[in-house]
C-alpha cells in the first residue's frame, strides 16, 4: 500500500502528523479506531467481493467502510508496522456458545505488538463488542466501561491466551495461538466466512462499535446498546431508521450505495429477521 493512503487512514483515525510509536499513542490509536471504523459484515449482504490483502482493506476503510477481523487487525497492523511498532500476527479461534468446540481454527486473526519495557500487548479491532483499547498480555482481568474481559494462557494453544468475554458479550471467548502467521494462511477461511449460507456473516447482517462507555451492536433489525445502565434492545421498523443508525450510530453513511442496493439490502434484512423470528416461536 501507499505511504499516501496510510497517512489518510491517520487522518481518518484523527492524526494530522505521523506519531511515535509509544505505549500511549497505541492506545489512543486503537480507542480511536474502534470509535471510528466499525466491525460490519453490511458488505457481504450488498454482495461486494474482498480479499483479505491488508493494502485492499485499507482503501474500503478510507472509503467509509469496516470490515471484521481480517480486515480491520489485516489494516491496522500495517499501519502499526509502517509506524515503527513491532506487530506479530495470530490465528486464532473464537468460540461463539460454551458447548462450541475450543480450537485455533483460523476463524480469527489476531494481533499483538511488544513494546520495549512495556512487553506484549493484545491489540485486537476485529472481536465487534471487544476492546475498547489494548491490553497487556498478562493474566488478569480487564474492565473496559460497561464489559470487563479476562487473559489467561490457553489450554488448547501451549504458549498462546485466551481472551475471557464478558457475560454480557456476543461470544464466550477466543484462543490465540503463539506462533506467526501470514494473512494468506486465511485466504479459505475468509472466502468461506464470506460466501458459505452457513456462515454467521452471511445469514446476519452486522455492525459493532464500541467507545469508552458503551457498546453498540446492530443484529439484523436489532439495536443493542450495552451500557452501565444494562442492555437495552430496540427493534427498527423502517428501511429509513435502519440507514440512519448505521450511519448515526455505526459511522456507515454507504454514501457510495445507490437507492436499489439499499433497498435490496434492507429486504435482505428483514427476511433474515423474519427466519429467526420463526426459530424463537
Amino acid at each position: 500500500m501507499s505511504a499516501a493512503d496510510l497517512h489518510a487512514y491517520l487522518r481518518r483515525l484523527g492524526w494530522a502528523a505521523r506519531p511515535a510509536p509509544t505505549k500511549d499513542t497505541l492506545i489512543e490509536l486503537h480507542r480511536a479506531h474502534a470509535e471510528r471504523i466499525p466491525y460490519e459484515t453490511v458488505w457481504i449482504a450488498l454482495g461486494d467481493k474482498r480479499s483479505v490483502d491488508p493494502g485492499e482493506s485499507v482503501r474500503h476503510l478510507l472509503a467509509g467502510r469496516g470490515g471484521y477481523c481480517y480486515h480491520l487487525n489485516g489494516a491496522f497492523g500495517a499501519l502499526l508496522a509502517w509506524l515503527g511498532y513491532e506487530v506479530h500476527r495470530h490465528r486464532a479461534g473464537v468460540q461463539g456458545r460454551p458447548t462450541d468446540p475450543r480450537e485455533i481454527s483460523g476463524n480469527h486473526l489476531g494481533i499483538s505488538v511488544t513494546l520495549p519495557d512495556e512487553g506484549t500487548w493484545m491489540v485486537d479491532l476485529g472481536l465487534g463488542d471487544g476492546l475498547h483499547e489494548p491490553v497487556p498480555l498478562r493474566t488478569g482481568r480487564y474492565p473496559q466501561g460497561p464489559m470487563t474481559f479476562g487473559i489467561r494462557p490457553s489450554t488448547v494453544a501451549p504458549g498462546g491466551w485466551r481472551f475471557d468475554h464478558d457475560p454480557f458479550g456476543s461470544f464466550e471467548g477466543c484462543d490465540f495461538a503463539p506462533e506467526g502467521t501470514v494473512l494468506a494462511d486465511f485466504a479459505e477461511n475468509h472466502r468461506w466466512q464470506s460466501t458459505s449460507p452457513e456462515s454467521g456473516h452471511v445469514r446476519v447482517v452486522l455492525a459493532a462499535r464500541r467507545d469508552e462507555k458503551s457498546v453498540s451492536e446492530l443484529r439484523g433489525r436489532v439495536l443493542t446498546v450495552i451500557d452501565s445502565s444494562g442492555r437495552g434492545d430496540t427493534q427498527i421498523e423502517g428501511s429509513s431508521d435502519y440507514f440512519t443508525v448505521l450511519a448515526e450510530v455505526f459511522g456507515l453513511p454507504l454514501s457510495d450505495v445507490d437507492s436499489r442496493r439499499k433497498a435490496a439490502l434492507w429486504a435482505r434484512v428483514c427476511t433474515d429477521h423474519e427466519a429467526y423470528l420463526a426459530t424463537k416461536r
